[in-house]
C-alpha cells in the first residue's frame, strides 16, 4: 500500500497510508494528514491517487509545496520522492518499497510494529522507558514510552518528541520558538540520545527520563 511518512529534522512523527483517491494535507483538523504548524497552510496540498499513480498538488498555499527541493503546482510522484511543506518533509513510498522501509521509525498511534521471532540462543533486547513529571500540575505522573514516537510539551508553544530506536531513545525539537533544555542545556537542531536520569525542561515543566 502506498504511504506517506512525515518527518521533521530527521525524526519521523507520523505515517499515513494512501487509501483514498484524494488525501489532504494541512493545518486544519479536518485534513487527512494534520500538521499543526504556522508555516503550513490550513489547506496546504492534496495527494491524488489514481490507477496506481500518485500526484501532489499545491492548494495555493502561502509557503508553497516542494518536491525534491523544487517548487511545484502539481507533480507526479515516484517512490522515494520527498515533498516539503513548511519545515516538514513527507516521503512518498510506493507499495513495492514500503515493506523495506525502516519500520522502527514509523509512528502508528497506540501500536508498535510486530516483533520478529528471536532465536532461543540469543537474548532479546527489550527497551522500556518512561518520563516522570517533576513539576507543575502533573507532578508525580509517570508516562510509559510505549509508542515508537511520543510527543511532549504544549502545541503552539513548544513541542518535542522522544523516538524509540534500536540503540535507545532520542529527544528532538519538533516545533515552537522554545527549544527543550536537556540537563540545563538548550537542545540543538539534531536529535540527542537520552540517558536514564536525564532532566528535560519544556514549556515550564521539568521531567526526568527513566530507562529500565
Amino acid at each position: 500500500m502506498p504511504r506517506l511518512v512525515v518527518s521533521i529534522d530527521g525524526v519521523v512523527i507520523k505515517e499515513a497510508p494512501l487509501v483514498k483517491e484524494h488525501t489532504a494535507v494541512g493545518r486544519r483538523p479536518y485534513n487527512d494528514v494534520v500538521i499543526d504548524n504556522l508555516a503550513v497552510s490550513g489547506e496546504h496540498a492534496v495527494f491524488h491517487l489514481a490507477g496506481g499513480e500518485a500526484e501532489v498538488e499545491d492548494l495555493n498555499s502561502t509557503n508553497g509545496t516542494y518536491v525534491n527541493g523544487k517548487a511545484v503546482k502539481r507533480q507526479a510522484l515516484r517512490s522515494g520522492d520527498t515533498v516539503e511543506v513548511g519545515k516538514y518533509k513527507i516521503r512518498f513510498l510506493s507499495e513495492e518499497e514500503a515493506p523495506g522501509f525502516e519500520k522502527t521509525m514509523l509512528f502508528k498511534p497506540g501500536t508498535l510494529a510486530p516483533q520478529k521471532h528471536v532465536a532461543a540462543t540469543s537474548a532479546p533486547v527489550v527497551l522500556s522507558a518512561a518520563v516522570r513529571v517533576l513539576s507543575g500540575p502533573a507532578a508525580g505522573r509517570e508516562v510509559a514510552l510505549l509508542k515508537v514516537v511520543t510527543t511532549i510539551g504544549k502545541p503552539g508553544v513548544a513541542v518535542a518528541s522522544i523516538t524509540k530506536r534500536h540503540q535507545g531513545f532520542v529527544l528532538a525539537h519538533v516545533e515552537g520558538a522554545e527549544f527543550p533544555l536537556l540537563n540545563g542545556n538548550a537542545l540543538g537542531g539534531e536529535p540527542v540520545v537520552l540517558q536514564s536520569g536525564d532532566r528535560i525542561a519544556l514549556a515550564g515543566t521539568e521531567m526526568e527520563f527513566v530507562q529500565g
